[in-house]
């Protein structure tokens, strides 16, 4: 890679819904790289029952990152790593909340570096303010009717809210 060449970062996830923990993610990568692929995965690698459709997913993350022309918000199915190689994408972020997020990502990493020896995964962990935070945590609290107002930003919130009628 020559340093006219832009460094094209790809961050996957399921972002059911994108909490701000997932902005801290990716704001911390822009300190790394100069564009960033946030990619929803059509089928998720854990069994989740999802709240928003990919669709919804994709234009939540376009909303919450309108302001940031770095940022480009998609959808890809197939292999991540045949993904991150047709968007000329070296480097794959995974945030990282607790020691327990490390096996899982860590064997994802492995195999992903044995499909496409060319990527390299960033592990980055959140602030401290949002390591406990999980999209799954937000889902479930909205649904319980939970206030969710301190974990995701307020066009996230307000979809929640339309969504599963709480979410305050």
């Amino acid at each position: 890679m020559t340093s006219s060449s832009p460094i094209v970062a790809i961050y996957p996830g399921s972002f059911d819904p994108i909490t701000l923990g997932h902005e801290d993610v990716t704001r911390r990568t822009l300190r790394v790289a100069d564009r960033l692929v946030i990619a929803v995965a059509h089928r998720a690698t854990h069994t989740k029952e999802p709240l928003f459709s990919v669709d919804e997913r994709v234009d939540l993350l376009r909303e919450v990152f309108a302001g940031e022309p770095r940022v480009e918000c998609t959808s890809f199915e197939g292999l991540l790593v045949e993904f991150a190689r047709a968007r000329s994408a070296r480097f794959i972020v995974r945030g990282l909340r607790a020691v327990s997020d490390f096996e899982y990502e860590f064997q994802m990493a492995q195999m992903n570096q044995e499909l496409w020896p060319e990527a390299e995964t960033l592990f980055l962990t959140p602030d401290v303010r949002y390591s406990f935070l999980s999209a799954s945590l937000v889902r479930e609290v909205a649904r319980l009717g939970g206030d969710v107002s301190r974990f995701v930003s307020p066009s996230v919130l307000e979809r929640l809210k339309a969504k599963s009628g709480a979410g305050r």
